[in-house]
């Protein structure tokens, strides 16, 4: 089983930037995979981003492509989504995911979900 447990949201001016740390405990696997998804009011669950945990490979999400960049730290068990200039439509509540493989953009394929933060980005 893995735990995972988000931070770092708040309330921004657009063109600003927060960092969301996501962290993982447990049974942490080396060969996992951590994404960013977020939930909009009224809208679907969308992905955002994610990391392979061995080699590190990244994939994003057309809409914040150049503006968030994911990172992870081996030692903590972290994931981070570090995001510039924020914009009013990346308003949302942000979770955290992982799964016992290849990262993917499709939410189904998350085994395991954080409690989510929330993000507002005013304008």
């Amino acid at each position: 089983q893995v735990q995972l447990v988000e931070s770092g949201g708040g309330l921004m001016q657009a063109g600003g930037s927060l960092r969301l740390s996501c962290a993982a405990s447990g049974r942490v696997f080396s060969n996992y995979a951590v994404a960013w998804f977020r939930q909009a009011p009224g809208k679907e669950r969308e992905f955002v981003a994610a990391v392979n945990w061995s080699g590190g490979s990244v994939i994003y999400a057309d809409s914040v492509k150049g503006r968030f960049t994911i990172s992870r730290d081996s030692g903590k068990n972290t994931v981070y989504l570090q995001m510039n200039n924020l914009k009013s439509e990346d308003t949302a509540v942000y979770y955290c995911a992982a799964r016992v493989a290849m990262a993917t953009v499709f939410r189904e394929g998350y085994n395991y979900w954080g409690q989510g933060t929330q993000v507002t980005v005013s304008s």
